[in-house]
């Protein structure tokens, strides 16, 4: 579980970042997953687009994909993008403070 601190540290971080995923006409998918989960292992912070011709909301997408990936902690949802992030405790590149 993040801190209040840590969320806006990390939504601070995901400003800058592009999207690494999209949503599209397919919905949240066990490809979608996989593809999160592998993004989640490399990175820890990750943008997600959800596209207009998507069946499901961003927060739909978001809570779908927190239940399917254990440890993932959403960071911010805006619109049609959402961040999710997941500390890998193998080779942690983030480090969160407090």
């Amino acid at each position: 579980m993040i801190t209040a601190k840590q969320r806006a540290f990390l939504r601070g971080l995901a400003n800058g970042i592009p999207a690494v995923l999209q949503i599209g006409k397919e919905g949240v998918n066990e490809n979608i997953i996989q593809n999160l989960a592998q993004a989640l292992e490399a990175r820890e912070l990750v943008k997600v687009s959800v596209l207009e011709t998507s069946p499901v909301s961003s927060k739909e997408a978001v809570a779908l994909a927190l239940a399917a990936i254990p440890g993932c902690e959403p960071v911010q949802v805006i619109g049609r993008r959402f961040v999710v992030y997941k500390r890998n405790l193998k080779e942690p590149k983030l480090v969160l403070n407090g």
